[in-house]
């Protein structure tokens, strides 16, 4: 383990109130020593090590001018918030991080008083920050008291439309609230889209702080007849430096852009913001991602999320690769389908590297559009892609197409295009927790008229589901695959389509059936294993689809067992659900049909190994061996030997 840094004014520093005693040059110390611990507890643990480097004297400078908890700091997304995490009465538990039992990689409400709002996904922090305004000048009275509420955003959130729909609440309201664009040209991937041409031609005039305070300051020296027409000059003049700004026209006052890492800039704006501030303000604030980290600063993605790394070298502490990802052959799988067809094209929300798209990326460029992040739209681009003739692939983490949900149902499902939905993190995806499990997408969208809902069960199916995916142009599909390494299975050349609705069988025994959807079957293969060296013999079939059910393969597996068991990564009303759906209509039951349905348990749960929280979920072989000897009555192993 990396020796920890040296840090003895950080050492006094418990919770943001001790800040208050520093000087300036001592919090600029202060700072320093937080982006030492913070490379050090990354080092040791992994995670998003470039977001929160960039923000470290911010986050230093708003802990000592305002009055957390009482005033509601609000980070967007939460990739940022470990040298708030450092700061806020959690130092001693940093080297958890995303562990088991250990500090969430987000902000997390449950964890500490000082997370007013829990944040893993983008573009929510202004929405939240104007309910706390508005809750406090309503007289609400949170725990900890109401006082300021402060939203930090990047501008890669500012792309989401959510953003947007709570400043223009903002501005009509009037309420007293800090929003702080963290600008760092940098989200995930590099930023995209007329937002981030708009900022860059912010910052790249003189800071607007110092024109507006000159133009201020000329209005006041001249004699009051004057003055009038000096301030239409004042804002011909800024109108002319800056072209106006957006978010003066919402109804924010706008001060910056400042250096985000100059302590000097920093705290005397936001003193004189909290001292004087009556209504929404947003301060431009410049960063630089992975800043004071060389191996951060010099990667692609500016340090985003690593693995554990040795702290001098950077390198990464990776275990090597023993089979493909998932998204790798996703993505290959993706390109040689588009080799054939010149109508394939790919959406993504500013995920790229991600959902593999970076490779086809390279690849076709003018066939790969990223959207920023901008889930809905990019849904609805989608559907009009595929309504204007093309054949449109929109890759997206299962978690992240929830926030797309109307737009499938309103603006694809209804009018059956043929979008094809490629679903990344499918299942439980380990140290990013609940926020980021690929828990509903089965439930989400097998209940929607038209659609066809597909599950990879190792990395070959996956490539044939792609095929099966491009060559479907009646209404929308969709196929689902998790985070990590395939199973190292034989690889197929190009991917072969799949007849929709088919499952397969993957040996036939007696007694009982295992009837798996998605990646879980390789647990149910061992599970049959062990449970065969007992005298038990299950029959093992892959279901593939969700919708449409394979009506025969299941009616057959429920009249020749005794009982049937479905298995599934996913929430309950997904396709155990529907299986029990069609086992019912067809009055199987009434015929003393046995029927299990394994799926995720009806609670969030938080970070872990993926290998851990599948065992919380009561999944792993061990456990699906213990459901086969429960529905069959078997009391115990030697029972079942005997």
């Amino acid at each position: 383990m990396t020796d920890a840094p040296k840090t003895p004014l950080l050492d006094t520093v418990q919770r943001p109130a001790d800040l208050k005693q520093f000087s300036d040059a001592q919090l600029r110390q202060i700072a320093d020593e937080v982006r030492a611990e913070t490379v050090s507890a990354v080092s040791v643990t992994g995670g998003h090590l470039g977001a929160g480097l960039g923000v470290v004297e911010l986050t230093v400078a708003l802990h000592a001018v305002f009055d957390t908890p009482r005033d509601k700091l609000i980070w967007d997304v939460g990739h940022q918030c470990y040298p708030h995490k450092i700061l806020t009465e959690r130092r001693d538990r940093i080297r958890t991080l995303r562990m088991k039992d250990g500090l969430s990689g987000f902000t997390k409400r449950s964890e500490s008083p000082y997370d007013p709002f829990g944040a893993a996904h983008s573009s929510t922090s202004i929405s939240a920050a104007l309910g706390f305004a508005v809750a406090r000048d309503l007289g609400g009275t949170p725990p900890e008291g109401a006082g300021d509420a402060i939203a930090v955003i990047g501008d890669g959130s500012m792309s989401a439309g959510m953003a947007y729909e709570a400043m223009n609440n903002a501005g009509h309201l009037g309420k007293r609230l800090v929003v702080i664009l963290n600008d760092n040209e940098m989200s995930i991937a590099p930023p995209v889209g007329a937002m981030s041409s708009y900022l860059s031609r912010l910052y790249a005039q003189n800071p607007f702080h110092e024109l507006k305070a000159a133009a201020k300051g000329a209005v006041s020296m001249l004699p009051e007849p004057f003055r009038e027409g000096a301030k239409r000059a004042k804002e011909m003049l800024k109108g002319m430096a800056v072209g106006g700004t957006l978010f003066e026209e919402l109804g924010f006052s706008y001060l910056g852009p400042i250096d985000g890492h100059d302590m000097d800039q920093l705290l005397p704006v936001l003193r004189t913001v909290k001292e004087r501030a009556t209504g929404p303000i947003l301060i431009h604030v410049l960063t630089k991602k992975g800043k004071g980290y060389a191996p951060a600063e010099t990667a692609r993605d500016k340090g985003h999320a690593t693995a554990k790394f040795d702290v001098l070298t950077g390198a990464q502490k990776k275990t090597p690769s023993n089979a493909p990802s998932y998204t790798k052959v996703f993505a290959e799988h993706l390109i040689k389908e588009a080799q054939a067809d010149d109508k394939i094209c790919a959406v993504t929300a500013a995920m790229p590297d991600g959902t593999g798209l970076n490779l086809f990326a390279e690849r076709y460029p003018s066939r790969c559009f990223d959207v920023g992040i901008a889930e809905q739209h990019g849904v609805t681009f989608s559907a009009a892609l595929a309504a204007g003739g093309m054949k449109p692939f929109c890759a997206m983490y299962s978690t992240f197409l929830q926030r797309g949900y109307d737009q499938v149902v309103h603006d694809v499902a209804i009018q059956r295009l043929p979008v094809r939905f490629a679903i990344d993190r499918a299942g439980l995806v380990g140290a990013d927790g609940a926020t980021h499990a690929g828990a509903f997408d089965v439930a989400y969208l097998s209940n929607l008229p038209g659609f066809v809902v597909m599950a990879a069960a190792d990395e070959a199916e996956l490539a044939h589901m792609v095929a099966t995916a491009a060559a479907h142009d009646d209404g929308p599909i969709a196929f689902r695959f998790p985070r990590g390494e395939g199973m190292g299975v034989e690889m197929p050349e190009r991917g072969t389509p799949i007849e929709i609705g088919k499952g397969r069988m993957i040996r036939k025994g007696k007694g009982v059936a295992i009837l798996s959807f998605g990646t879980r079957l390789s647990e149910v293969e061992k599970a049959a294993e062990n449970l065969s060296a007992k005298g038990i013999t299950p029959t093992v079939a892959d279901a593939r689809f969700a919708k449409p059910l394979d009506r025969d393969l299941i009616l057959e597996l429920a009249s020749t067992h005794d009982a049937l068991i479905t298995i599934e990564e996913g929430a309950v009303g997904g396709f155990g659900s529907h299986v029990a759906q069609l086992l019912a209509d067809e009055g199987v039951f009434d015929r003393g049909l046995k029927f299990r349905s394994m799926v995720l348990p009806d609670t969030f749960i938080d970070q872990s190994s993926p290998a851990d929280m599948y065992a919380i979920a009561g999944m792993n072989a061990e456990q699906i061996e213990a459901k086969v000897l429960s529905v069959l009555g078997v009391a115990s192993l030697g029972e079942a030997r005997a």
